[in-house]
């Protein structure tokens, strides 16, 4: 693929028109604001030099920090790709949303978000916006009612299945419904990384819809497994091991861009009338001892696949000058299914009913008060946890059936290292009837365990 054809592919959202009132902290002339919302793949809460990572320099990163606001308690959707990328794009937390786990296919593409559910995507079509999704789908297969180009977004570019995205040198990616096929990445060459392509995409797409709102969602490959990148950068000559270089220099190449996309916004002067967040799908992957050589998780308990705070737990960066207060940090409890009613307000339209999140616009802004959620809930596979103010509360699923809740303190023991169950069984029973009631089954996903629990 060319460049000329490369920048057409990424340029090649339709051009719709302004609609609607400006939202409630829009920009300049009642022009609704713009959204850049960048997701990592596999990113810990540790990864970041503004969230205490010693060994890998993320300028870029930290400086949108420092411009703007940085979540201390911010939550994924769940603790691996699919269902986090589920209840970022439905508002619906994971008992509630349809994908509950991974899944792969026997075809290329994931098990999709099922036609009635209304997505992020869809919302902020609607609302008058040109739409663009740069990077790993994995919540639907090429053609079916989970495809990008069926939840609302214009243009699509990258990795429709999840399981082909573990390699950055792959031999196509997709452009809406059409394989582009990457010459000189067939039979093991290494040719064009995916991700300068993903990110040229992302830009091209700002580029081209400067007049108008638009919504850029850019989900990332970096830093998820393999251990791929074109070079080792400022980490060449370091004496750590091979995957260990590598990793820090897909974080750096990854840092590099999303500065990219900061500096496009500021040539464009759109930077008062742009919200650019970044945050992680879910806790650390770990591979070849990458948790532990760089503290990916940071203090936090587990990683990847996990309920504990490792798992789940993710940095979360808003930056918007003139907005959002440059150089702070909010202690705010959210999580993925707060964006769409956050982006829904900013906006100016109404966020679908019947969702899960809250918008945290309040805390973002600092107008207004900010509604806090009761508790926030999660069930991946043989695991469940919630989150109820100080307390947090898992439990498993074993062969002989629901094991007992372990309760924390997570004011006083960020690590979950000491389990109060025994000393708090007040807490306990009000955290056991939230497990029980807080989920409804999925037809995609059924537990045989969980399902047959009374309410």
């Amino acid at each position: 693929m060319d460049r000329r054809r490369f920048l057409g592919v990424a340029a090649g959202a339709a051009m719709v028109p302004f609609l609607g009132r400006g939202g409630v902290c829009g920009g300049s002339e009642g022009r609704k604001p713009n959204f850049i919302y960048i997701l990592a793949d596999d990113l810990g809460y540790g990864d970041l030099g503004c969230y205490g990572q010693a060994s890998i320099r993320t300028p870029n990163l930290d400086r949108l920090a420092a411009e703007g606001m940085r979540f201390t308690q911010h939550y994924a959707g769940s603790a691996v790709c699919a269902p986090s990328r589920c209840v970022l794009l439905t508002g619906l937390h994971a008992g509630h949303g349809p994908i509950r786990n991974n899944r792969a296919l026997k075809h290329e593409g994931n098990v999709p978000i099922p036609r009635e559910y209304f997505t992020l995507g869809e919302m902020m079509k609607q609302a008058g916006y040109a739409t663009g999704a740069f990077g790993k789908w994995g919540v639907g297969f090429p053609g079916s009612e989970g495809d990008p180009v069926h939840r609302g977004f214009d243009v699509f570019f990258g990795y429709n299945c999840q399981r082909q995205a573990h390699d950055y040198y792959p031999d196509h990616l997709w452009h809406n419904r059409e394989k582009v096929i990457l010459e000189g990445n067939a039979n093991g060459a290494e040719g064009q990384y995916s991700h300068d392509l993903i990110a040229e995409a992302a830009l091209e797409f700002i580029r081209s819809n400067r007049d108008r709102p638009f919504f850029a969602y850019v989900p990332f490959t970096i830093p998820h497994t393999r251990f791929q990148v074109p070079d080792l950068g400022e980490y060449d000559g370091t004496d750590w091991e091979e995957n260990h270089k590598i990793q820090a220099a897909m974080i750096g190449r990854m840092d590099r861009d999303v500065g990219r996309i900061v500096a496009l916004v500021r040539e464009l002067g759109l930077e008062g009338e742009t919200l650019i967040m970044f945050t992680s799908d879910n806790g650390p992957h770990g591979g070849s001892g990458t948790l532990e050589r760089f503290r990916a998780a940071g203090p936090l308990r587990a990683k990847k696949g996990s309920l504990y705070e490792g798992g789940i737990r993710v940095p979360l960066i808003a930056r918007w000058p003139g907005r959002v207060a440059a150089g702070s940090v909010s202690e705010h409890v959210g999580g993925f299914q707060d964006v769409m009613p956050t982006l829904a307000e900013l906006a100016g339209v109404e966020a679908p009913a019947r969702i899960d999140g809250i918008s945290f616009a309040a805390a973002l802004t600092g107008r207004g008060r900010q509604r806090e959620h009761e508790y926030l809930y999660w069930e991946l596979g043989n695991q469940q946890a919630v989150r109820m103010g100080r307390w947090k509360a898992v439990r498993r699923i074993g062969r002989r059936g629901l094991e007992p809740v372990e309760l924390y303190d997570l004011a006083e023991d960020v690590a979950e290292s000491k389990d109060l169950a025994a000393s708090r069984p007040d807490v306990v029973r009000r955290m056991e009837k939230i497990l029980r009631e807080a989920r409804k089954p999925s037809n995609l996903f059924p537990h045989k365990v969980l399902d047959d629990l009374p309410t």
